[in-house]
């Protein structure tokens, strides 16, 4: 059942079914001609990413004028609010927004309208924040560190970054830091090759402090406007991952005293709520101060996006829309509302 679907008419007799989930999306493959711009605006890309999240709450949509509305009572409210929380937006902001309907209709009959701007309301409240792409360096390089686990779609968001400041004219230089892993060194060389930029790296099991030492004083060598390094997707424990972030933070910063620039953390939208984990622990050890949301368009959880914002002071800086290199948009929390609520096109 969808948000749409509390302003049916009730049957005499209960429904049998619940809705079903979707599978989750596959990180993306590098392939040919990836570096094409999208054909659609943004707003677009948007929808057709947020499309499995918002059939969760948009089914039966042909049906919304055909009912005489819906008394908001305590039935009304709880079955608001498992929808809410099967979009893995959590519990917290789903009683929020519960409440906000509760406050604003209680005993009131309401059509799906007047319920719905203030659900995007209290959704665009917790999402607000100012538009913030990549702070550049004044001078010289900027050194973005990326990190998050394996399989996130890190290398991925990596070269879609990357792809982002060649079109831009912008130099970059990639450092292969993931070394306990050998297919992330190798993805990130077919990604490289593919964009034309350079890379540095090393043997599977190499230092990845070493790496990112060696990266940055390349980027400075060949004057590059960008170095991005990718990190280690999974130590042993907390501690050997703070550690290994600390290092390579203090390697860098021997080069360039104000690098990293910026770290990156890469969140897989299909994880759901093991994404929040997953901000909890990387957050603090590796000092972020931004996230990319990636494979929204795999994903009908795209709702977990709100929790991470309300409760983590961190910016969402990107969203991965699909599997090419330009797939990736500079996060926008009004377009983001409305396309996750963006009634589907006529059929």
């Amino acid at each position: 059942m969808g948000v749409f679907d509390l302003f049916k008419k009730k049957p005499e007799q209960p429904p049998g079914g619940a809705g079903q989930g979707s599978a989750p999306g596959a990180e993306p493959k590098a392939g040919a001609a990836d570096a094409a711009a999208p054909k659609q605006g943004l707003f677009g890309m948007l929808r057709s990413a947020l499309k499995k999240t918002t059939d969760v709450l948009n089914t039966d949509i042909r049906d919304l004028f055909k009912r005489e509305g819906r008394l908001v009572d305590d039935e009304f409210l709880a079955e608001l609010f498992a929808i809410l929380v099967k979009t893995d937006m959590g519990a917290g902001p789903a009683g929020r927004i519960r409440d906000r309907i509760g406050a604003d209709f209680r005993a009131r009959v309401v059509h799906m309208q007047d319920v719905l701007a203030s659900v995007k309301d209290e959704v665009r409240k917790i999402l607000q924040q100012p538009e913030q792409p990549i702070q550049l360096a004044a001078s010289g390089p900027t050194v973005v560190l990326v990190v998050g686990v394996n399989g996130s779609g890190k290398t991925t968001s990596i070269a879609k970054l990357a792809n982002r400041f060649r079109t831009e004219g912008k130099k970059v230089v990639l450092g292969a830091g993931d070394t306990f892993r050998a297919a992330a060194v190798e993805q990130l060389t077919i990604w490289a090759d593919r964009l034309g930029v350079e890379i540095v790296k090393t043997g599977q099991g190499g230092d990845p402090a070493a790496v990112a030492h060696k990266a940055v004083a390349t980027a400075l060598e060949s004057q590059a406007d960008v170095c991005i390094i990718d990190t280690a997707g999974r130590l042993q424990t907390q501690t050997n991952l703070m550690q290994q972030l600390e290092k390579v933070h203090r390697v860098i910063s021997k080069l360039i005293p104000d690098a990293p620039h910026e770290t990156l953390l890469v969140l897989d939208a299909t994880a759901g709520q093991n994404a929040l984990s997953q901000a909890q622990g990387f957050s603090t050890a590796a000092k972020c101060t931004g996230i990319i949301l990636s494979k929204l368009d795999g994903s009908a959880k795209g709702g977990v996006i709100i929790p991470i914002r309300e409760r983590f002071a961190i910016p969402v800086k990107f969203v991965g829309l699909g599997e090419q290199a330009a797939d990736l948009a500079v996060f926008n929390a009004d377009e983001f509302v409305e396309a996750l609520f963006a009634e589907p096109p006529p059929k």
